[in-house]
């Protein structure tokens, strides 16, 4: 986790974090919504439907947003999204680079 608590790093990359000022049962209830999505994707492909796969992946939109996961930002003090880039390239390079002992 980057120290700001904003992003995950994944094989160098950042992936911005759940809202930290969701409840846990909102939270619970969203990554709930969240899998039920992702399943349905699956099954809308397994079964050749388009339709749902379209609908399906328009859930998994939704309930990625109400985490905070897309979208708006959930930080205010105007720092950019940097949901995807490779840390190396981001503010984060140093921090990065000291985490994993990468040259910088």
């Amino acid at each position: 986790m980057t120290p700001d608590g904003r992003y995950l790093v994944v094989r160098g990359r950042l992936w911005r974090r759940t809202r930290p000022d969701l409840g846990s049962a909102a939270r619970d209830a969203l990554v709930a919504a969240l899998m039920d999505a992702r399943r349905a994707v699956k099954a809308g492909k397994a079964a050749g439907n388009p339709d749902a796969v379209a609908q399906a992946r328009r859930a998994v939109d939704a309930a990625k947003r109400g985490l905070g996961e897309r979208g708006p930002v959930w930080w205010d003090d105007g720092a950019p999204d940097l949901n995807r880039h490779m840390a190396h390239t981001t503010p984060y390079a140093d921090w990065f680079a000291r985490e994993t002992g990468a040259a910088g």
